[in-house]
């Protein structure tokens, strides 16, 4: 019977990351009823296991600073980077984005997050015109005390990092011994960290601190969050969506959502299956257990076209000890590393965004295993957060290899040593001159980002000249996928034909990425994960509005 309801609410959002939490707090700040629910035991999704950034162009804190940006500068720089991608990326949903991104970051900020900039951190193509310097931002550490017993179900409680740690010190930590600037920031981060605990704070850091905050606000509002409560299908009439059912303590429970359904439970970077079908690879993803899809097949059960299925949030990955993928970010992008093929060449820039190495990796990745090679130096001088204080473990484990000549290495990990050591050779060349004719490695300021500015006359280009080098297997691994339903400036899930599905609404890793098949800047995957959320639910409230006076939805 399509009149019995367990539960009636205004608005019914699955997924309890950034864009669940922030479509429920959007809501309940127009008066409406929400209700989250989330499908596994603990909350935060994969926001929670992030870096916590957002790329949010021309936002209040950039202008407060006196950095100029502007709506304008970030479409232009969106086109430039991301060109034609299909209706995913449409210029409508491009407007919508950076237009709404400024309104986000005050809505949120009145309600308490404590946004800071990370005004080092450059766009990832910077000298495409339109980009920029500092147009992403963050949350401050987060006292987790402050939601009580509640943080006990938090996913960061379980795999995040209990330090005060923001994205902005991450590049500099990863040279915390090795450079005046990096010692600075290391002394920072410890007496931070002190402090919070002395002061009798429980923090926690970079996307811990996003989703802490956005529950915070969540848990402020009242608005109810059922954990271990998965979506198990959607309730249609007339061809709109009406409820859901889901499954809670063991019985399959409807629940009436009088304006809209928002879908907000991620991709599916776990879903093997999924992944050998539309990837061709089983997947090495750094993304929760729960990403399995689930969602994604209700919304195109009920008629939601599907887009970017083919594609990731990629990069480079090593897989430790315990069989879980470490993504790569700073490590290989430091001087006196390289990253080789099965036949020993390089195939890539090393210090380029990490979506684009991945890219990279999957179109050299049939030959064979891919590694990053990398002499003394580098081991010595930076910190490998994958690899820290545990290398022999990893040796022990098959997973390291290490040899006192380049060629010696390559007998280790089956690589010709002719080829690996002319490939090494030729690299040298280039860290001489500070020039890689090859694949530009260090020609950006955000290359540069990651480098040491010590090492001239280039800070990406050490040369691989001291062993004993080491060899760590790389896998092409991602933070989340990025393909998924097709939807509207509104968050609006479309069908095949162009048409709303009326009362289902979709953001975050659930659809498919406005950022088409690059990665613009830092906090590309939660930047549009928290606007399309409070777009899905500023819609809803519309739709509330009209109904309640009475005019056609």
């Amino acid at each position: 019977m399509t009149d019995h309801w367990d539960s009636i609410v205004d608005v019914l959002v699955a997924g309890s990351g950034a864009a669940g939490l922030t479509a429920a707090i959007a809501a309940a700040d127009r008066g409406l009823d929400a209700l989250v629910v989330e499908s596994t035991p603990r909350w935060g999704g994969t926001t929670s296991v992030s870096g916590g950034g957002l790329w949010m162009p021309a936002n209040p804190l950039m202008l407060r600073a006196g950095v100029r940006d502007s709506a304008e500068e970030a479409l232009r720089y969106m086109d430039e980077v991301i060109g034609e991608a299909g209706p995913a990326s449409s210029p409508e949903r491009r407007k919508a984005y950076v237009r709404t991104a400024p309104e986000v970051v005050a809505f949120l900020g009145r309600l308490g997050v404590r946004w800071r900039r990370s005004p080092d951190y450059p766009d990832y193509y910077p000298d495409r015109p339109g980009g920029k310097v500092g147009r992403a931002i963050e949350v401050a550490p987060f006292d987790t005390k402050l939601l009580g017993a509640w943080y006990d179900r938090a996913r960061s409680k379980e795999s995040g990092i209990p330090l005060p740690l923001m994205t902005d010190d991450v590049w500099l930590l990863s040279r915390a011994w090795s450079t005046p600037s990096g010692f600075v920031r290391g002394a920072r981060f410890v007496f931070r960290t002190l402090g919070q605990y002395a002061g009798g704070r429980r923090p926690t850091g970079i996307g811990g601190s996003l989703a802490a905050s956005l529950m915070h606000i969540v848990r402020t509002q009242q608005t109810p969050v059922w954990l271990s409560t998965p979506i198990v299908d959607l309730i249609i009439e007339d061809g709109a969506v009406v409820g859901a059912v889901v499954e809670r303590d063991g019985r399959a429970r409807r629940i009436r959502a009088r304006h809209g359904v928002v879908l907000a439970a991620g991709g599916f970077a776990n879903n093997g299956e999924w992944r050998r079908r539309h990837h061709g690879i089983p997947g090495y993803s750094s993304a929760p257990e729960g990403d399995l899809g689930t969602v994604i097949a209700m919304g195109a059960k009920a008629g939601g076209a599907l887009a970017l299925m083919d594609d990731a949030w990629w990069g480079a990955s090593l897989l430790g000890p315990d069989g879980e993928p470490r993504f790569l970010v700073a490590e290989r992008s430091l001087p006196f590393s390289i990253m080789v093929n099965a036949r020993g060449e390089r195939f890539t820039n090393e210090s380029a965004s990490y979506i684009d190495v991945g890219h990279d990796m999957l179109k050299h990745g049939e030959a064979g295993p891919m590694w990053m090679i990398t002499d003394v130096r580098h081991a010595r001088r930076y910190l490998n957060t994958a690899v820290a204080g545990q290398a022999k473990k990893w040796r022990r484990a098959g997973l390291l290899a290490e040899a006192p000549t380049v060629e010696a290495l390559a007998a280790e990990i089956g690589v010709d040593p002719v080829r690996l050591a002319a490939t090494v050779e030729r690299f040298n060349g280039f860290a001489r001159t500070g020039v890689d004719p090859d694949f530009g490695r260090g020609r950006t300021v955000y290359d540069n980002y990651y480098g040491d500015p010590r090492v001239k006359p280039n800070p990406n280009l050490g040369p691989l000249e001291k062993g004993p080098f080491r060899a760590f297997r790389v896998h092409p691994g991602d933070l989340g996928t990025k393909g998924g339903l097709l939807t509207d400036e509104h968050a609006r899930v479309l069908r095949e034909d162009g048409g709303v599905i009326p009362g289902l609404y979709a953001a975050g890793n659930t659809t498919a990425s406005v950022m088409g098949r690059t990665y613009p800047g830092p906090g590309s995957t939660i930047g549009p994960a928290v606007v399309f959320g409070y777009r899905a639910a500023r819609h809803a409230a519309r739709h509330a509005a009209r109904h309640a006076a009475g005019e056609p939805a």
